[in-house]
């Protein structure tokens, strides 16, 4: 296949590239600063961190507002199949010819200077939000938060911090005091911010961030609660008690995701309208997702085919408690991991749920953990592990041994990306 111009212009920037990640906003406002600070004139931000969920609350804050009819600037990351996912402008992806200018100008702004992939595509988006008309703007935090790239707004309208848990301690810190406190980086004096379920760690660190910036906190579990009764998700908050259909996200985690996203929208003045379209036509593919049509689920003939792009210890265990609440069936797992996580500590709480694991390498991703090592970890923890060469030698394993079982494809982000783009 042909390359886009903007994957060659993308793959160009690696050449700029620090030779060690050096977490400042330096590079950032240099940038920035060249192109005419384009993030000052962008629309009112949203701005949402946290270990997991926040692609979740974003996907649901998008659908939220844009079924209040509101137009909507969305910037997220990482990608799955093709990198125009990560930048919507009022509600459709970037179009390759517009990504590919935008590239260019950006890279001929920065100079040849070092700068990082996602510091100057984060650039490149904020160009595209100032020059298009919206009324709101969602930006995704993409690691950590006091020094990601996306924390140059001066004054969001709304900060949101979803679930903190232990994640990229390479950058972020050890415990979950150093890692909520990055993540608490992204609260700013005065501006609202909606604190999803914590740890006690996470949470007293976010908590000391309030205090010092005089920030109006709506923190789970003392301003809002969320809850599943009978099939519905009920979200009470400090204006009242709103009845809404459960989440169309699956899963048990999704449920203070979706409280969050709902309390952000009533703090904003949004009715039951904007709050049910939020949970009823959120979209998030790889998180839970059911593949229903494709040469891959065509290849798994009788099977279910599920695909999931959890990779830490948190989302392993969110997605055995998803797993369980499915109708009984055996399930086996083909999985591909990064050598930077921790793949005992996610395969573990899914030990009890798989009955096999089918280990394979991430393909085209020199990052991946090897297959052996992803096997090795899953025998660790219980899991019986034999390693396949594809995900597709491993669907045909498994559907020979067991045809109508479910088949999990999971543990990296990057996995989900390759095999989306497998199944078209």
């Amino acid at each position: 296949m042909t390359a886009r111009k903007s994957d060659v212009i993308l793959e160009r920037m690696m050449s700029l590239h620090p030779k060690h990640i050096d977490l400042t906003l330096d590079r950032m406002w240099r940038c920035l600063t060249r192109l005419g600070n384009p993030h000052e004139a962008i629309p009112p931000v949203i701005h949402v961190a946290g270990t997991n969920g926040k692609g979740s609350v974003q996907a649901m804050l998008r659908a939220g507002l844009e079924g209040a009819g509101a137009r909507v600037h969305a910037y997220t990351s990482p990608h799955l199949a093709r990198f125009h996912e990560r930048i919507r402008i009022a509600g459709a992806l970037i179009t390759e010819e517009a990504l590919t200018a935008l590239l260019d100008e950006v890279f001929d702004a920065n100079g040849g200077e070092p700068i990082t992939y996602f510091e100057i595509t984060t650039a490149a988006a904020f160009l595209a939000f100032a020059r298009a008309p919206a009324d709101w703007t969602l930006l995704e935090v993409g690691l950590g938060g006091r020094l990601d790239a996306t924390n140059v707004i001066a004054a969001p309208r709304l900060s949101i911090i979803t679930a903190v848990d232990y994640d990229h301690q390479q950058f972020l810190g050890e415990t979950l005091t150093e890692i909520g406190g990055e993540k608490a980086g992204i609260i700013k004096r005065g501006v609202p911010v909606v604190v999803a379920p914590q740890h006690d760690e996470s949470l007293a660190v976010i908590e000391a961030r309030i205090a010092k910036m005089g920030a109006p906190a709506l923190i789970a579990g003392q301003h809002w609660h969320a809850r599943e009764e009978a099939g519905r998700l009920i979200v009470e908050d400090e204006t009242g008690l709103i009845d809404l259909p459960r989440p169309n996200l699956r899963g048990p985690h999704q449920i203070p995701n979706a409280g969050a996203a709902v309390v952000a929208l009533r703090h904003l003045g949004f009715d039951a309208t904007a709050c049910e379209a939020a949970v009823t036509n959120a979209y998030w593919p790889a998180r839970m997702q059911r593949l229903t049509s494709g040469p891959l689920v065509e290849l798994a003939g009788e099977a279910e085919l599920w695909l999931d792009g959890g990779h830490n210890p948190a989302a392993g265990a969110a997605l055995a408690e998803t797993l369980r609440g499915l109708p009984p069936r055996a399930t086996r797992m083909i999985c591909g991991m990064l050598k930077t996580k921790d793949v005992e500590g996610y395969l573990d709480p899914l030990a009890g749920i798989a009955q096999s694991l089918h280990a394979v390498a991430i393909p085209g991703e020199n990052a991946t953990l090897p297959a052996e090592d992803t096997a090795a970890a899953a025998r660790a923890v219980g899991l019986e592990a034999t390693i396949a060469d594809s995900v597709d030698a491993a669907l045909k394993a498994i559907t020979a041994d067991t045809p109508d079982c479910r088949i999990l494809i999971a543990g990296s982000l990057y996995l989900a990306g390759a095999v989306l783009r497998e199944n078209g």
